[in-house]
Parts: structure tokens; sequence; C-alpha cells
């Protein structure tokens, strides 16, 4: 098999594991995984597993990083070392630190930080196994993970891709097409308040592709979104309520 594929999409429109443009990858979650933590949230998007895991509100350490004010957030990304094909340092990457930093100001508009001055909520994700994708999937299972631990938020965060493969505008993109890809759009929402919490984009788009690239990774969100609030609510109802 050669490293690189002859195409990403075929005449058809399909893509590499059989997906449509605008399909998402198979996803799955669950919440309260982790018994230690006062939240936690574990997601398989596709071939990414990522686990999630908030600790607090609880006493800043060190003592002067607390705000007088508000609740201060730390979050931390990390890969695995065995995440990704050849063996991942432990280190923190520059790519992890900047993405620990992407994951809390996704996450920062949707919680009420006033409600807890002087306090820290830590939220630690850890990359398993990575497929493309990972900072929408870690946003989406962090937010859960806040959730179930009982934080007041205004909205649970979600968040999705969208790029362009061959110039063609598809969602969700995995591991080979966000390396041979031309562009790369994550986005994050807050469904509710129909809000965006993070917009990035990599690469080359033209105003209308950059519009439909947004349109369709919105879309995406409010289809995890709704995988979310079912799994959060199927831990605290035995019995789900029957779809009208």
């Amino acid at each position: 098999m050669n490293d690189k594929p002859e195409k990403l999409i075929d005449k058809k429109g399909v893509r590499l594991d059989g997906r449509k443009p605008d399909e998402l990858r198979p996803i799955k979650i669950d919440v309260g995984v982790l018994s230690n933590a006062d939240g936690s949230a574990y997601i398989e998007h596709g071939k990414n597993k990522i686990l999630a895991g908030a600790y607090g509100p609880r006493e800043v350490h060190p003592k002067h990083l607390a705000l007088q004010d508000r609740m201060l957030l730390r979050c931390r990304y990390h890969m695995a070392p065995f995440s990704v094909q050849e063996r991942k340092s432990p280190a923190p990457s520059r790519r992890e630190v900047e993405l620990s930093k992407v994951i809390r100001e996704s996450l920062e508009p949707s919680i009420f930080m006033e409600y807890y001055p002087r306090t820290a909520l830590d939220v630690f994700v850890e990359v398993l196994q990575a497929d493309g994708g990972t900072r929408c999937a870690s946003i989406t299972a962090a937010a859960l993970a806040v959730a179930d631990a009982g934080i007041p938020m205004r909205d649970i965060v979600v968040a999705c891709a969208a790029g362009k493969v061959e110039d063609t505008i598809v969602l969700d993109l995995m591991d080979e097409e966000d390396k041979l890809g031309s562009a790369d759009v994550p986005l994050a929402l807050m469904p509710n308040l129909n809000a965006v919490t993070l917009l990035q984009m990599d690469g080359i788009l033209t105003v209308e592709e950059f519009e439909q690239a947004v349109n369709l990774a919105i879309e995406g969100c409010k289809k995890i979104s709704a995988i979310q609030k079912e799994t959060l609510k199927a831990k605290y109802v035995d019995v789900k309520e029957v779809e009208e």
C-alpha cells in the first residue's frame, strides 16, 4: 500500500473511508468514566480515542494565581506517546501547549466563571489514539467533562471541523485529509446560543469556500451536540425519553 493515496475523493464524491463530503465519522461518547474526577468524558470520533477529566472548583495552587472575581480555568491537552504511529516524546510539545490554550479559550465563554471566585477548574485531556481532528474532539469531550462535574454552564460547547480536499468542501477531516488536503477550518459552537467560541483556519480558501466550510462545520456541530446531550441525559435518566 502506498503512503499517499492517489485520490482522496473519487469521481462519485466518495472519500477514502466511504463517506460523502457532508458526513461525519462514527461518534461514540461516554460520561462519568473516571471515578476520581469530578466530571469526565470519553469520546471515540472516527479513530480518535480521547479521555477528558475535570477537577474543581478547588483551591488554587500556587495561591498567587487565584483570581479575585472569577474562577481560574486551566486546561492541559496531552497526546500519549503511543497515540500516533511513530512514538511521540512524552514532553509537552509546542503544539500541545497551543492546543491547551485553544481548548481553554473555547470553553471559557460557556462557563459561569464569576460564580466561583478564587478557585480553579482543571481540565485534563489525554489523547489515547489520534486520527486527525483531535482538537475538535477534545473540545467536545472537555465540555462534557465540565458539564458532568456539575459546573453551571451557559451551553455545552461542541466542536467540528470542515475543510477542502481536492476542490471539495468536506466535513470532519480524518488524518489523511488533514495532512494532504488544502485547508482545515476547526470551529467550536454553543448551539443553543448560536455563538462561535473558536474559529481557526489553516490553508487557503476563497470567501465563498470559507463560508461553505463554516456552515458545514456548524451543521456538524449540531449533530454532535445532539449525541452529547443524549449521552449526558442517559447518565441521569434510566429510561430515555421517547423521541417525538
